[in-house]
């Protein structure tokens, strides 16, 4: 089983993933942000690093699906193959950030590779306001991160909104994150629990 959990930065995503994985004893897949060689360089030079950082997401998430799927385990992952290319690299491009041919390229390549894996189970989509979001990403303190504008991240809420209202690859979960605390609050915590057991279970 597959489980995977959606959001823009600063959703609560890695942290959601660590709890559910705890409570349901299901194998976490993270996102490789530690490892990543383009990050701090594309956070400091978008334009230049655009391209380079999209493919190796993408590179990395193709290898996760592959593996998950192979494993016959039950994961649950951080973020998804989808994000990258309905959400970050078109708007990359709609930015001016990457080039025509750089997206038509990293374009062609998802196509390819979208016809070789398949949709998670569930797809958990944390819903945030850009407010939620700038205060998670200040308190987590991480130094790449610090030039991020509001307008990247709202232009990237907009994109997120619009690929969930037309996603149909499989079952689809949406919480909004703004007005609970599942972090200290284990009523809060127990609410998604339950939903998802509903979900996967057909309890409703």
């Amino acid at each position: 089983m597959h489980i995977a959990i959606a959001g823009n930065i600063g959703a609560g995503k890695t942290t959601l993933t660590k709890l559910l994985a705890k409570h349901f004893k299901w194998e976490p897949h993270y996102e490789d942000v530690v490892d990543n060689p383009y990050l701090d360089d594309f956070y400091h030079q978008m334009e230049r690093w655009s391209f380079n950082l999209q493919i190796y997401f993408l590179n990395s998430r193709f290898r996760q699906v592959l593996q998950i799927r192979e494993s016959g385990k039950k994961i649950i992952q951080d973020r998804t193959i989808y994000e990258d290319a309905y959400i970050f690299a078109p708007n990359l491009y709609s930015m001016g950030l990457m080039t025509s041919r750089d997206f038509e390229n990293y374009t062609s390549l998802f196509e390819l590779m979208e016809g070789l894996v398949k949709a998670p189970d569930l797809l958990i989509y944390l819903r945030s306001s850009i407010p939620n979001l700038v205060g998670q990403i200040h308190k987590r303190g991480r130094d790449y991160e610090n030039s991020i504008s509001i307008d990247y991240l709202s232009r990237l809420n907009e994109r997120y909104e619009a690929w969930v209202q037309t996603y149909t690859k499989g079952k689809l979960l949406i919480i909004d994150v703004d007005n609970i605390n599942f972090v200290d609050n284990p009523e809060d915590l127990g609410n998604i629990i339950n939903r998802i057991d509903a979900e996967l279970n057909g309890l409703f």
